[in-house]
């Protein structure tokens, strides 16, 4: 009856030590980043396709990475319709240039233009694995500052449209961007 008892007894102290895992689920959402879609200045109801975009933080040297799977400079390029951002969680703007037609031979068609964006920050606990999220809002007065490059061409950028200024989740387009 003893040797009974006392192998309970070990059993249930073994599992005493025993404390779930933390580890955050992939599918958890985190800090959201800005989406952006690009529309035709002309049609504004037509999506329209960036080619050969580049963008990149500023006092960054890299652009982001859209293509993972690349291993030379085409990492940093995109061409599609929509993209996703991030926006820094330490301070209340972030800016970007986008480079349209990065790397084209015939430098006419290379075009540079600067988004600075302006928001509110808070901080949102998920869980003791994930820790906080921060989550945006852009300025209501004044959401973004569009400027032309350093060496000024005209803007390719026609007109910035802020869709959705609390920027909580990445399922819907924040900002609009018509070229």
């Amino acid at each position: 009856m003893k040797k009974i008892i006392l192998l309970v007894f070990a059993i249930a102290l073994s599992f005493s030590s025993c404390e779930k895992d933390d580890i955050c689920d992939a599918n958890t959402p985190t800090t959201p980043r800005l989406v952006i879609t690009f529309y035709d200045y002309d049609n504004p109801s037509v999506l329209k396709t960036v080619t050969k975009l580049k963008v990149v933080g500023a006092g960054m040297t890299d652009g982001i990475i859209f293509n993972t799977t690349a291993t030379d400079d085409s990492k940093y390029l995109t061409s599609g319709s929509t993209i996703s951002i991030p926006l820094k969680t330490n301070e209340d703007t972030t800016s970007y240039s986008f480079t349209l037609n990065y790397g084209n031979a015939n430098t006419v068609f290379v075009n540079e233009d600067n988004i600075k964006f302006d928001y509110t920050r808070k901080e949102v606990f998920v869980s003791r694995a994930c820790g906080f999220k921060t989550l945006f809002t852009l300025n209501t007065s004044n959401p973004y500052t569009h400027t032309d490059a350093t060496v000024p061409d005209t803007k390719w950028i026609k007109y910035i449209s802020v869709e959705k200024s609390n920027i909580e989740n990445e399922n819907e387009t924040h900002i609009k961007i018509f070229f």
